[in-house]
């Protein structure tokens, strides 16, 4: 069961907005500081840029950074499991889970 809804305000760019989100209120806070922060910072660089699209500009900043932690995520999941393939090779076969029995056969 989803939680109720919760009404924030936060606020992104100067402008005061009111969030429903169904994630505790510090969460949002948060969530909204982060992208307000990379929309300052474009707006920082690039003060010629009209406001729509450093909002564009942000909101692909903060994606990349998705994508960079997704793909760390899936690089650091991947050492773990062949550190661990290593690991089981060490152990005695009696001592072996099924997935490190099949990862050594």
């Amino acid at each position: 069961m989803s939680m109720p809804d919760t009404a924030v305000e936060v606020t992104i760019g100067g402008h005061k907005l009111l969030v429903s989100s169904e994630h505790p209120a510090e969460y949002t806070r948060e969530v909204a500081a982060h992208f307000d922060a990379a929309l300052t910072k474009i707006r920082t660089t690039l003060p010629t840029v009209d406001a729509h699209r450093a909002a564009i500009l942000a909101g692909l900043a903060v994606t990349d950074e998705l994508f960079r932690a997704r793909q760390a995520g899936t690089a650091t999941a991947g050492r773990i499991e062949a550190v661990t393939e290593q690991l089981a090779r060490l152990l005695p076969p009696a001592k072996r889970g099924s997935k490190a029995q099949d990862a050594v056969a």
